[in-house]
């Protein structure tokens, strides 16, 4: 990456998978034991004399599972997606305009965390633009902007606050102000089956199309504006491929840090 060795990575490459994957409902809730809670004269929750306050941080996360729940549940019953797969999971704080379902695609299993913005052009004619496949997580804070078409295959992760773009914005008429020209024709991207994105990566296309083939792995803070073959370990900006020698380090980063995953799990909540 800019700045650093090549093989410098950082150590949330892979697994902010973990920052979107919500822990099952029931689970959370059976973690509070209802003998240790009961109502004061105003309503609030507080434990008994002697015991830490019930009303804490486990129970608040329980309140936002409940409420993203809820929030899924009622999207997929009013929003006009092109399709949802069973087990989805949208955070009540994903923004996903309703004007925008009906070109998104939502596979079995997707998990969408807080702040997650999908963004994309109306104009042209009426196709999907956002497919996201069976198995994908978008942690939180990513940046989703298609014109034309963004395709995440089965199973990739995208780590917090990564952003994917298939257009620019133009700017070459310097008489006017960049935010009337508009946006650039743009190209499309597709993101191959097992790729992992790292923290704050961004996956740009101005024309044409890239591709990322299937278990690339794209360091934190890459800047990819073109295509990776597959099983790539991806750094730098402008992205390039780490030498072969530096995957062992890579792999075992990769492992050290599928080890903190439900750390980075409780700080998505």
């Amino acid at each position: 990456m800019h700045g650093r060795k090549p093989d410098s990575f950082d150590r949330d490459i892979v697994t902010e998978e973990a920052a979107c994957h919500p822990r099952p409902l029931e689970n959370a809730v059976r973690s509070l034991d209802p003998k240790q809670m009961s109502a004061s004269k105003n309503g609030n929750l507080h434990a008994r004399p002697g015991e830490p306050p019930a009303y804490s941080d486990e129970s608040l996360t329980v309140f936002s599972l409940a409420m993203t729940k809820l929030y899924t549940l009622w999207a997929r019953a009013t929003y006009p997606f092109a399709a949802t797969g069973h087990n989805l999971w949208l955070h009540h704080a994903s923004e996903i305009s309703r004007r925008f379902a009906p070109r998104i695609r939502l596979g079995n299993r997707v998990e969408i965390a807080r702040h997650v913005w999908l963004a994309l052009g109306l104009e042209g004619p009426h196709e999907l633009k956002i497919i996201i496949e069976d198995g994908c997580r978008i942690a939180a804070g990513c940046t989703i902007t298609a014109k034309n078409s963004i395709y995440l295959e089965r199973d990739v992760v995208l780590a917090p606050h990564v952003l994917l773009m298939d257009h620019a914005h133009a700017y070459e008429d310097v008489s006017r102000p960049i935010k009337i020209q508009g946006p650039t024709p743009g190209g499309r991207i597709r993101i191959g089956e097992g790729c992992r994105i790292g923290r704050r990566a961004a996956i740009l296309c101005d024309k044409g199309e890239l591709v990322l083939g299937r278990n690339c792995i794209v360091a934190a803070r890459a800047v990819v504006g073109r295509s990776f073959p597959p099983n790539s370990v991806i750094s730098g900006n402008p992205a390039r491929v780490v030498p072969q020698s530096s995957t062992t380090k890579v792999a075992a980063e990769q492992e050290s840090a599928r080890r903190s995953a439900a750390e980075f799990a409780k700080q998505d909540r």
